[in-house]
């Protein structure tokens, strides 16, 4: 990125603050193309398309229409730039902002606390990358039901697997198993596009029995191979409203031959209903055949301490939204230490999700979690290709232990 690429907007009321950063952005070689001391005339330069910015410095305090109104305004503008908030407002109102614009899609690359620095000010620029113009959220592809159905019947899904790894050692324990539809026309489809469509149409059970069908087939064939994994499948609260759900998933199991032991099924915390009585039977009876049940983005939902009273779950994952940059976040260090506590006094097993770099991978390993899994680790990946990844995983590990 040159210095000429990005076109800034400095908006702040206070005049010394704006006389700052426009010095602080000449030192730095970018030129500062607009000033403004308030909203509403920002705003009338992004109604331009010759004026409209690319980069905003947003002070969150300001008189008349503050940061946080200015931020929604731009949602209704369908600004495509980038913000770096500006304020003398304390750790945590910085943080809460930084969430508002990315809950509104705006791209944020970071918050500084006044006076700013030009070393934070210069970081946070250099990650700046021009605008693209996203198509909107309801452009994107809505399958019919039907064709779901047929993707089901006509073996178009597919199962991708994301190593979960102990973090003592770096031993591959096990694998989620995320679905995929490989589409004749429109290539890898993710579940987000057609999981919510098949549990609104009554087409999830039939999805999941194939998808637990092709995950234990292939568990067997590892299993041959000497590769012990633990599988872990996601299964739809809707689908625990039915006893004869639960046989199909013994009587699958069985006829593999895998065992219960290594079959984990994960259950998404923000989906488990007011009326638990079936799925609670469901659920326990599961358990008492000694499979393995897994509370899954644990944190994020409405009833977290009932759930973990009434379902007898072996494991709970920690919602990558805790983990992720919990390392700089003292807040977010808060929620995953007492995430993972309550599993530990529960005595439960703690997966870290979302471990995405180094310093997230070093943070788990220093809080004595169990297992960790997220894209620092490894991205879902095609079946064949696991076998060579745990070989080169576990050759590297011992060397270098992650740094640690």
């Amino acid at each position: 990125m040159t210095t000429q690429n990005v076109k800034i907007l400095v908006l702040d009321d206070e005049p010394f603050m704006r006389r700052l950063l426009v010095r602080i952005l000449d030192n730095l070689g970018y030129i500062t193309d607009s000033i403004c001391d308030n909203g509403h005339a920002a705003l009338e330069l992004i109604d331009s398309p010759d004026d409209c910015p690319n980069l905003i410095l947003l002070d969150i305090n300001m008189p008349v229409m503050d940061g946080l109104e200015f931020l929604r305004r731009l949602v209704d503008r369908r600004y495509f730039g980038s913000v770096i908030l500006v304020s003398g407002e304390d750790e945590r109102m910085r943080q809460a902002a930084e969430k508002l614009a990315k809950a509104h899609k705006i791209t944020v690359l970071g918050h500084l606390h006044k006076p700013v620095s030009p070393e934070g000010l210069a970081k946070l620029i250099e990650t700046w990358q021009p605008p693209k113009q996203l198509l909107p959220r309801a452009a994107r592809k809505i399958y019919a039901p039907a064709e779901i159905s047929a993707a089901i019947a006509n073996g178009e899904l597919v199962n991708y697997y994301q190593p979960k790894v102990r973090i003592s050692d770096g031993h591959v324990v096990g694998v989620e198993t995320l679905v995929r539809w490989r589409h004749p026309q429109d290539g890898l489809i993710f579940p987000d596009q057609f999981i919510g469509i098949a549990e609104v149409n009554g087409l999830i059970d039939d999805l999941t029995q194939v998808v637990l069908t092709d995950a234990l087939a292939q568990n067997k064939l590892w299993q041959e191979a000497g590769i012990m994994l633990q599988v872990a499948i996601n299964l739809s609260m809707d689908s625990l409203i039915s006893l004869d759900f639960m046989e199909m998933l013994v009587g699958v199991t069985a006829r593999s031959g895998v065992p219960p032991q290594m079959v984990e099924f994960e259950v998404t915390e923000t989906r488990l209903m007011e009326d638990l009585r079936t799925p609670l039977e469901m659920l326990s009876r599961l358990r008492l055949k000694r499979f393995r049940l897994s509370i899954d983005d644990f944190g994020i939902g409405n009833s977290t301490l009932a759930q973990l009273r009434d379902l007898p779950f072996d494991e709970l994952k920690i919602d990558q939204s805790f983990v992720r940059g919990a390392w700089h976040d003292e807040k977010l260090r808060a929620m995953f230490d007492s995430s993972l506590g309550l599993a530990k006094q529960l005595g439960m097993e703690a997966v870290a999700e979302g471990v995405e770099e180094q310093a997230d991978w070093d943070f788990v390993h220093k809080s004595e979690c169990n297992i960790a899994q997220g894209y620092f680790i490894a991205k879902p990946m095609p079946a064949a290709d696991l076998p060579a990844w745990i070989q080169s995983w576990q050759m590297d590990f011992p060397a270098s232990n992650r740094h640690l």
